[in-house]
């Protein structure tokens, strides 16, 4: 299936390693010249092929406007925004000083408000606009010992929902895509980074085994493409089964 992709340009986020990269990666093979951005990205955007790179703090106030700048000045324009960033830490409510809770509050919120703020201008220009959010299956289904991102990706949902109507005349699609049980660095980090860890999760799961970065790419790329044109507003769970409401 041709996904329509070919030459549009995309920025994705937080894209040296885990989803991110997965989803650079996917894009390129699909024909897009992809912009990433990380705090170290230039080995990756290397090994890719990604037609730009530069390293990017977005939980710092000035950043997304100065990557959405760098992005577009070296893409001639902007048809596809990826939103990613790292985790915030995990532990409780109780556990979190309230320091923590306002570095979660830039890292995981405002850089998302602040990246789209400064992409939609371009975005406007295209005829194919699409902004993905990848957030968590948490905003529907509250994690173990994840307090911060339990209560902020809820924050990017209502933001994402919030943009796919006003931005529906523009024919911009905003969705959410949201992981679970994808096996990545932060996924080992906060189980126990041991084979065991990962066999006992895994055999927790209804497939009894984890996603892969590529299975939760595949859905992601293709919120981005020519066919999702009337998709808009919606969270798509990426979980292998295991969210347990019923809508």
């Amino acid at each position: 299936m041709d996904l329509g992709l070919a030459g549009r340009r995309a920025l994705v986020t937080a894209a040296s390693k885990g989803l991110g990269r997965a989803c650079a990666e996917l894009l390129i093979g699909e024909g897009a010249h992809v912009f990433i951005t990380s705090r170290d990205p230039e080995a990756t955007a290397k090994q890719l092929g990604a037609a730009g790179w530069l390293a990017s703090d977005v939980s710092k106030p000035e950043e997304p406007e100065r990557t959405v700048r760098a992005a577009v000045e070296r893409l001639g324009g902007l048809d596809v925004l990826i939103v990613n960033a790292g985790g915030p830490p995990f532990g409780t409510f109780q556990d979190a000083p309230l320091e923590a809770w306002e570095d979660a509050f830039q890292l995981t919120l405002m850089s998302a408000v602040r990246l789209v703020h400064a992409a939609l201008p371009h975005l406007k220009r295209s005829e194919q606009g699409r902004i993905v959010f990848i957030t968590s299956i948490s905003v529907r289904q509250p994690i173990g010992n994840l307090a911060l991102s339990n209560a902020l990706r809820g924050g990017v949902t209502g933001l994402a929902k919030t943009l796919s109507l006003e931005l529906a005349a523009d024919r911009i699609t905003v969705n959410c895509v949201a992981p679970d049980g994808i096996l990545t660095d932060r996924i080992r980090h906060l189980i126990g980074d041991s084979e065991e860890a990962v066999k006992a999760l895994a055999e927790r799961k209804p497939m009894r085994r984890l996603g892969t970065p590529a299975e939760f790419a595949a859905a992601c790329v293709f919120l981005c493409s020519r066919q999702a044109a009337y998709i808009t507003g919606q969270t798509l769970g990426v979980d292998g089964g295991s969210l347990l409401g019923v809508h």
